[in-house]
């Protein structure tokens, strides 16, 4: 009994700072604790710039990473990866979808590559994880680097193996490499969630720590006045 009591209270704890349980039905669209607005591009603006595509576990970590990152111009929290359309958050939340939570990425490839985008992925997350992200379980929270064409799909195939040479994982990189087909943006409250919800459980647990470690690991990929 005494066993059974420790892992219910271990399942316990690791749902309630995972990403299924981080949003409750009367929590959408509030932001809580909003700090300062930022600057917000139209579609004829993002127009300008190249996009990029990747899933790494909650999308409110990955959002927050790229934005810190120089050369971004906008990060928009979706779904990728799977067939069907129109997702919802609870489908694939709850794996009712073959779709991944995935960023879009809006870019300035004059100061910042497709390559040093990947660097970000293969380093802002554990590559080796199966299906899972930190406490988030679940094949809607796998690893997938998106190619738009064959140079960039070569991208991320060389750094896989770059990575794999030089023995810097216990186990196998299990990222998937996948051409990009279609991005369905998420419901607005879940687009900037980190800067608008600072003292939200997830985000405080998970996503803040899961940001700061980057931060410390990739100072120079950092914006300006980024710390």
């Amino acid at each position: 009994m005494k066993i059974a009591k420790n892992i219910s209270i271990i399942a316990l704890v690791t749902f309630f700072f995972s990403c299924q349980a981080k949003v409750k039905s009367d929590d959408k669209g509030i932001a809580q604790n909003t700090i300062s607005e930022k600057a917000v591009l139209s579609p004829s603006e993002l127009q300008e710039y190249e996009t990029a595509y990747f899933a790494s576990g909650c999308f409110w970590c990955v959002e927050a990473i790229y934005e810190s990152v120089k050369g971004v111009k906008e990060v928009v929290s979706g779904y990728s990866g799977g067939s069907e359309q129109n997702p919802t958050y609870e489908q694939v939340a709850y794996g009712k979808t073959s779709h991944a939570e995935s960023v879009e990425v809006y870019y300035d490839p004059e100061v910042i590559s497709f390559q040093e985008l990947v660097q970000v992925f293969f380093g802002s997350h554990d590559p080796t994880a199966l299906n899972r992200q930190g406490p988030d379980r679940g094949a809607h929270y796998r690893s997938i680097a998106f190619y738009e064409n064959s140079e960039e799909e070569k991208i991320i195939r060389d750094y896989i193996k770059l990575l794999e040479s030089k023995g810097l994982y216990d186990a196998p990189i299990v990222t998937q490499v996948v051409e990009f087909e279609k991005f369905w943006k998420a419901e607005e409250y879940h687009q900037d969630f980190e800067r608008k919800n600072p003292n939200q459980s997830y985000i405080r647990a998970v996503s803040v720590p899961r940001l700061n470690r980057f931060k410390e690991n990739f100072p120079g990929y950092l914006k300006e006045g980024v710390h």
